[in-house]
């Protein structure tokens, strides 16, 4: 790799000095290196027109919610993206500060890495059987409520048969790279990155039997909503409002977001390594 694009999220302490040390170090060793800073005030952060066209790699800097930030911004591009840990837990980086940053550039630069895809989820609102909105998600969709502190109702199809009515206070569609986010807090299973499933999860489910159920990458879910108060959240981004006999329609996407990974370290070690700092 010879050609990079750097994405800083300046909110994250020492973010700023790290950008600084990943650029003077690409340039020194003959690297070329271009960059920009999150603007949390727009929709996206990173604008696909500026990234060159020649990029090899993007080095994301902040914490898990920056790299899925520009894995979306810049989805179809199908450059692989490493993360440069400036945040909390950091499931998806490969590095933190010190030593182990300059470790993963002489990597990059000599070409000793692997490429993992992830897959995403494609989503879109019906209102009146017409689309209204759509995205896409690398970590997962959440149906939740609005504002008001009440148990929401869903009406659930898996490739258009009936699979169950839930009452909840909203419910989780995740990938596998989202099973050890939100997800995991709803008490849903954890997934290998490297596997192609949905995950639907119910948040607080007001029932004795209600579990997560994990589904195939080619199935299509239906979310249906019964009543004014919901909202629909791809990766955290600002949420959809939603209103009543609106369908949310879910699949995989046909976009993967692909990963550099450096470490010889299993999924299950790396979560272990995590699971110890929380």
């Amino acid at each position: 790799m010879k050609s990079f694009y750097i994405v800083t999220n300046r909110d994250k302490e020492g973010a700023a000095e790290t950008e600084r040390e990943i650029r003077a170090y690409l340039e020194q060793h003959g690297a070329s290196c271009a960059s920009c800073c999150l603007d949390k005030s727009e929709s996206s952060y990173t604008d696909p027109d500026q990234v060159p066209e020649d990029t090899d790699c993007v080095i994301t800097i902040g914490g898990d919610g920056t790299l899925i930030q520009a894995a979306r911004d810049l989805a179809g591009r199908g450059i692989p993206f490493i993360g440069v840990n400036r945040g909390h837990l950091g499931y998806l980086t490969q590095a933190n500060s010190g030593q182990e940053l300059f470790q993963m550039l002489e990597a990059l630069l000599n070409d000793r890495y692997g490429l993992e895809k992830r897959m995403m989820l494609s989503g879109q609102v019906l209102r009146r059987g017409r689309p209204v909105f759509q995205d896409i998600a690398l970590n997962e969709i959440v149906i939740s409520r609005k504002d008001t502190l009440k148990a929401l109702h869903f009406r659930i199809m898996v490739n258009g048969e009936f699979l169950n009515n839930y009452t909840a206070d909203g419910m989780i569609i995740a990938t596998p790279t989202g099973s050890t986010a939100y997800n995991l807090s709803a008490g849903g299973p954890i997934v290998a990155p490297e596997a192609r499933v949905m995950v639907l999860t119910p948040i607080c489910c007001h029932a004795l039997n209600a579990r997560s159920i994990v589904l195939g990458a080619d199935d299509r879910i239906t979310v249906q909503v019964e009543e004014a108060g919901h909202m629909a959240a791809f990766d955290g981004n600002p949420a959809v409002p939603l209103f009543p006999g609106d369908q949310i329609l879910i699949c995989q996407s046909p976009l993967d977001t692909v990963l550099v990974q450096l470490k010889k370290v299993s999924f299950l070690q790396n979560l272990s390594s995590k699971m110890t700092r929380i």
